[in-house]
């Protein structure tokens, strides 16, 4: 009778070991998964141009990934370009900020290190702008800057006025939440440790 609750303990020590080594095995998979979902594509320029404006790349991640999904081919349909979905308008803006005398067209947006540089560049304009409020940055960078002074001048939005505590319009609280919600899964899966 010992002998048997002997093995029986044996056979729970081994499957209790098995349940263990399966469960890290499947965690891991799943971290891989997420990786998958949550990739960091272009790492050598997003880290570049990040670092050369003084963002978190995991940021400009976040960015392209809910902008284009790392198609450096993508197109809106108000005709954004590129993995960061940069406007002509915004393109010609920046061009004269950064790139003054280079011969670079609206067409070049379409290669991933001009529209990461200018995407960069664009965005940390707006978390300079907003306080480096990533919601309200992020709201900007969607709709405008002059869409998002209009609202942080309205109390019921804001209640400092520097930064957004409400997003009234469906888009944009949408595309806020992406952004915000991105950055913080990639924090997750690539903290520093």
């Amino acid at each position: 009778m010992r002998r048997r609750l002997a093995q029986l303990g044996w056979v729970a020590v081994a499957m209790l070991v098995l349940f263990v080594a399966g469960s890290l095995a499947l965690g891991q998979g799943i971290h891989s998964l997420s990786k998958s979902v949550y990739p960091r594509k272009y790492q050598s320029l997003v880290e570049q141009y990040a670092k050369d404006n003084g963002l978190d790349a995991l940021v400009l991640y976040s960015v392209i990934r809910t902008e284009s999904g790392f198609d450096p081919e993508a197109t809106s349909n108000v005709e954004a370009r590129g993995l960061m979905q940069i406007t002509e308008e915004t393109f010609d803006w920046i061009k004269t900020k950064i790139a003054p005398d280079e011969p670079l067209t609206f067409a070049d947006l379409y290669k991933p290190e001009v529209n990461i540089r200018f995407g960069a560049y664009y965005f940390a304009q707006c978390l300079l702008r907003y306080e480096n409020d990533l919601a309200t940055a992020a709201a900007a960078y969607h709709s405008g800057w002059g869409t998002v002074d209009k609202l942080l001048e309205d109390a019921q939005y804001s209640k400092d006025g520097k930064t957004l505590d409400v997003f009234p319009y469906r888009q944009m609280k949408r595309y806020v939440y992406k952004i915000t919600r991105a950055f913080e899964r990639y924090q997750q899966l690539y903290a520093e440790v």
